[in-house]
């Protein structure tokens, strides 16, 4: 965590001769600064930064016609976790226009309506979500669906849905930024082809979520390869919101979620990305570091042959 008003502090911390790899949250402009800067030193850096993610969510026909007011009260939860503050919060509704979907936004609405405002984290934040806010609901054939009234402005928050077109949203970039809070835009498509449309015009996240049936993931593999290929973490009928600690988690995906998707910032192989493999080749045990020596004098967990243990 940096203080300061500019961006000096940072830079000089990423050309450091002694810096030999950087980890970064926050936005796609301070993310790709800092990679660029990483990239133009003389000894180049890796640097591992997390720039935000919408996280898109795809509700297909059989799972919405059995259980579309379930769903939608999962998500309502979601959305508003934390009062949004999540990089895995999702932020796009992806659905087919019908009864099953008017059921979800019904319900979704409803549910929204029973969750007051909230404070956000600082007075930065809270700004920039109201900011970004107001930018994409203002946008053409963007229609606000529920928000309630925001009584306490200090530094709050209150949850808002808006919707659109497949088709607007496909032409309309914008659409797809990151508003960081309790946001999140329904995109209504004719056919599962447009809803194909939409997810191959979805750039790089963190996460991507299917709520469907094992028919409709039979019915559609072209719709599913294409969610697959835009996230590094793909979910079947959950939230994405709360990010396990352990060795299957990976928090990473395609640019410009994150600049190298192979990696995680969340789990034990996190440890990798400020890791640099040295391997000892022909070296007699007695001059070897403790933590390769045969005996195993640190009782160490270690795989010797291909085989995990402390041994």
């Amino acid at each position: 965590h940096l203080h300061g008003v500019s961006e000096a502090i940072g830079e000089a911390l990423v050309k450091h001769t002694h810096t030999k790899a950087v980890g970064f949250t926050g936005s796609y402009a301070g993310g790709k600064q800092l990679f660029d800067w990483g990239n133009q030193r003389k000894e180049p850096i890796p640097v591992f930064a997390e720039m935000g993610s919408v996280n898109p969510v795809f509700l297909l026909p059989g799972k919405m016609k059995t259980d579309a007011e379930a769903v939608a009260k999962m998500y309502a939860g979601s959305i508003t976790l934390g009062v949004g503050q999540f990089c895995t919060n999702p932020g796009i509704i992806v659905g087919i226009k019908g009864n099953d979907l008017d059921r979800f936004i019904e319900t979704l609405s409803v549910e929204i309506k029973n969750i007051p405002a909230a404070k956000m984290l600082h007075s930065g934040i809270a700004k920039n979500f109201e900011e970004k806010k107001e930018k994409a609901t203002s946008q053409s054939a963007v229609e606000i669906i529920d928000a309630i009234e925001n009584e306490d402005t200090a530094n709050s928050a209150a949850p808002v849905i808006a919707s659109t077109s497949a088709e607007n949203f496909i032409f309309n970039s914008l659409l797809q930024q990151e508003v960081f809070g309790p946001y999140s835009i329904i995109v209504q498509c004719d056919d599962i082809n447009e809803m194909i449309a939409v997810a191959k015009n979805i750039e790089g996240q963190l996460t991507a979520t299917l709520m469907a049936t094992v028919e409709d993931i039979k019915q559609n593999n072209e719709l599913v390869e294409s969610i697959k290929n835009i996230c590094g973490r793909f979910i079947l009928n959950n939230v994405p919101t709360g990010v396990e600690v352990c060795l299957a988690m990976h928090h990473g995906g395609p640019f410009p979620a994150t600049t190298d998707s192979r990696f995680t910032s969340v789990g034990a192989d996190g440890i990798k990305r400020f890791a640099r493999p040295v391997v000892y080749q022909n070296w007699a045990d007695e001059l070897l570091p403790d933590v390769l020596k045969a005996a195993n004098p640190l009782n160490i967990w270690r795989t010797v042959n291909e085989v995990p243990g402390r041994h």
